[in-house]
């Protein structure tokens, strides 16, 4: 779904899993202080929107997610994932309960799969799941931002800012108001500084939540019985996970960004040296130069110099060996 404001001066189109929307408006490292700032707004509109509505509404997403939803107060945001009967990440849902209706927002183009599987399981309870992609846009305000959310927005309020569904035929009037309007290139590198995976990046047909960071923040281990639970149990109490995420600092004098999927090498080794991750997303960073995430195998030692395709990476600890 195009966005309206890449109509707007300067505006780029973003590509691949964020087509629809603005990759820069043209000048990408004033976007990224912006942000920082607490100034402008994300055009988000591209994300998926499902509202579950009913009654049963968080007794039945409890038994569904990784999160503990059951008792979760009216405008309290969080997020939490759906996994494959194997533990596998599937969908990761960030959600807000505005007292009678449940948002969320996800990965674009993901919401027809995300509600078929809750169309499934819905058996007896009182819920009704809804797309309302067509109808409702998401849009990001960074942390310290002034902007006062219209009257009867959902708002999702975390550290890392507000998330509001917006209606989608507010959103050029509200970017009007409250802008500069920032790319999402601009986003992705502060996402990536602040070690937040994402779905489809940080994630293959494989990944479980241990190796991203998510037990905490997207997966209760105190609540009752759902999909993957005997993983996310087995793997927290008597081992460890197979891969690890981690952030890269790589060097500034390539020209070229590795991308996604880029193998990553012990430096030592060099470019023929066994693979032992990949790199998962990357971007150029307004105070930190090109930065990354990366996957890697569980044994790769902290403090080990690292290649990512030919280019020298120095890595941080985001998920503990």
């Amino acid at each position: 779904m195009k966005s309206p404001l890449l109509s707007l001066p300067g505006a780029v189109p973003a590509e691949g899993r964020d087509e629809g929307v603005a990759a820069h408006y043209g000048d990408l490292f004033r976007e990224q202080r912006a942000l920082a700032d607490g100034s402008g707004l994300v055009d988000l509109s591209h994300r998926g929107v499902v509202t579950v509505t009913g009654e049963d509404r968080l007794a039945w997403l409890h038994l569904l997610l990784t999160q503990h939803v059951s008792d979760l107060a009216p405008n309290q945001a969080t997020e939490s994932l759906i996994l494959s009967a194997n533990g596998h990440i599937e969908h990761a849902l960030y959600l807000v309960d505005d007292g009678t209706t449940v948002w969320t927002h996800v990965e674009p183009g993901t919401q027809g799969d995300l509600i078929a599987y809750l169309d499934s399981m819905k058996f007896f309870y009182r819920v009704d799941v809804a797309d309302r992609t067509g109808d409702f846009a998401v849009v990001h305000l960074p942390a310290g931002s002034i902007a006062e959310a219209p009257e009867g927005t959902a708002v999702r309020e975390t550290a890392h800012g507000r998330d509001l569904f917006l209606p989608r035929a507010d959103l050029e009037a509200f970017a009007d108001a409250h802008g500069p309007a920032v790319g999402i290139l601009a986003y992705e590198a502060l996402r990536i500084e602040a070690h937040r995976p994402r779905v489809g990046f940080e994630t293959d047909h494989r990944t479980i939540p241990h190796e991203l960071g998510w037990i905490g923040t997207a997966v209760h281990l105190q609540k009752g019985c759902y999909r993957g639970q005997e993983t996310v149990a087995r793997v927290h109490n008597l081992g460890k996970p197979p891969r690890r995420l981690v952030f890269l600092h790589l060097d500034g004098s390539e020209v070229h960004l590795p991308g996604h999927g880029t193998p990553v090498r012990l430096a030592a080794d060099g470019e023929e040296g066994r693979q032992l991750g990949f790199i998962t997303t990357s971007a150029r960073h307004h105070e930190l130069g090109p930065i990354a995430l990366a996957l890697v195998k569980r044994n790769v030692a902290v403090d080990a110099e690292l290649i990512a395709g030919d280019t020298a990476a120095a890595q941080e600890t985001v998920v503990e060996p």
